[in-house]
């Protein structure tokens, strides 16, 4: 499993204008309901685990969130990315009483129980290029920023 296979342009909003974290769930979630990759109750799986286990990553220059929810949600699996116009608040993983305002944000969408760890590993592992996220939030299309993640997911 490789995570730059589950990256699709038509997944992937670059410089996402968003208000909250409500609204970049609710866009991503779009994107992957009308392509095919989720059902109806992804949305509401994404919501109610953040809530109990909060994906926000506090990291050095920009943070990263990673939400995910449980296999019977989805139908196949993908990865949406937003790369956003300015910052949104999420809860801290390790520390959930704080905010951690996020930059990036990876919707993990997997159909297959096991494979969020090794997935979540491999965006860990990505994540900790500080020069590949700086990339990553300039990058003007879908295409740019699977042809970042992939010029480094290729190096691992």
């Amino acid at each position: 499993m490789n995570f730059s296979e589950f990256l699709h342009e038509e997944l992937i909003i670059p410089k996402m204008k968003a208000n909250s974290q409500e609204e970049v769930f609710k866009r991503l979630y779009e994107l992957l309901l009308e392509n095919g990759y989720v059902k109806e109750s992804f949305l509401e799986g994404i919501k109610k685990r953040e809530q109990s286990f909060p994906t926000g990553l506090l990291l050095n220059k920009y943070n990263v969130a990673l939400p995910h929810t449980d296999v019977e949600h989805v139908l196949k699996s993908a990865v949406a990315v937003a790369t956003l116009s300015k910052p949104i608040a999420f809860k801290n993983m390790a520390n959930p009483q704080q905010d951690v305002n996020v930059n990036i944000v990876f919707m993990i969408a997997l159909n297959e129980s096991g494979g969020q760890v090794k997935m979540l590993q491999q965006i860990v592992q990505l994540i900790q290029n500080d020069s590949l996220l700086e990339e990553l939030m300039r990058a003007e299309s879908g295409k740019e920023i699977i042809k970042v993640i992939k010029s480094v997911s290729h190096e691992n």
